[in-house]
């Protein structure tokens, strides 16, 4: 399985408070199952970041288009040759 970084531009509008709840169970749904390791999203810049996990950019391209905000987003997916931070490491040990 390969690592995809996806970055979304989107412009917010008052009407996705209507589609947020559905978008975040996706969004939950695509975390249980392994797909998306991370999500982050700011409105300052307007822009989301994701790390998901699929065989290529086609698979990646399709669970994107599932999202209720698919034909808001302006996006680029790369994939990664590199991954790595504290959520991938072992606990530290903690002697008492």
């Amino acid at each position: 399985m390969k690592k995809f970084q996806v970055t979304i531009d989107f412009e917010w509008e008052d009407t996705f408070t209507e589609m947020l709840e559905d978008h975040q169970k996706y969004v939950n749904e695509l975390i249980d199952q392994g797909v998306i390791d991370h999500y982050v999203v700011t409105l300052e810049s307007q822009r989301i970041w994701i790390t998901m996990n699929g065989e290529d950019k086609a698979s990646i391209d399709d669970h994107l288009s599932r999202s209720p905000f698919f034909n808001y987003f302006i996006y680029e997916i790369d994939e990664l040759l590199l991954s790595d931070g504290v959520t991938y490491r072992l606990p530290a040990v903690q002697l008492n």
